[in-house]
């Protein structure tokens, strides 16, 4: 079972909780539906590349921090010890 989508989503809820926002805040400086922001959290929905970019600047971070915490959450919870590798695009 792929846990990606759902550790991204407890991802973008520690970091919007930490700026003190709520769902309808973050979305609206991510340029996002509010409900959207929220299937996201809740692992529903998976974001496109272009959707993270947009969540990550509102959040004033960049995609490549916003995954690195999102494997963090993944090793937290004792996931697979394989981490992300890179590609180049």
């Amino acid at each position: 079972m792929n846990r990606l989508p759902r550790n991204f989503g407890i991802t973008v809820r520690q970091w919007r909780e930490a700026h003190g926002w709520s769902q309808e805040s973050l979305a609206e400086k991510a340029d996002l539906n509010r409900s959207y922001v929220g299937e996201i959290e809740r692992g529903k929905a998976i974001a496109s590349l272009l959707t993270l970019e947009k969540l990550a600047r509102a959040l004033g971070t960049t995609p490549s921090n916003l995954l690195a915490h999102c494997e963090q959450v993944r090793l937290m919870q004792g996931g697979p010890s394989r981490p992300l590798l890179p590609i180049a695009c």
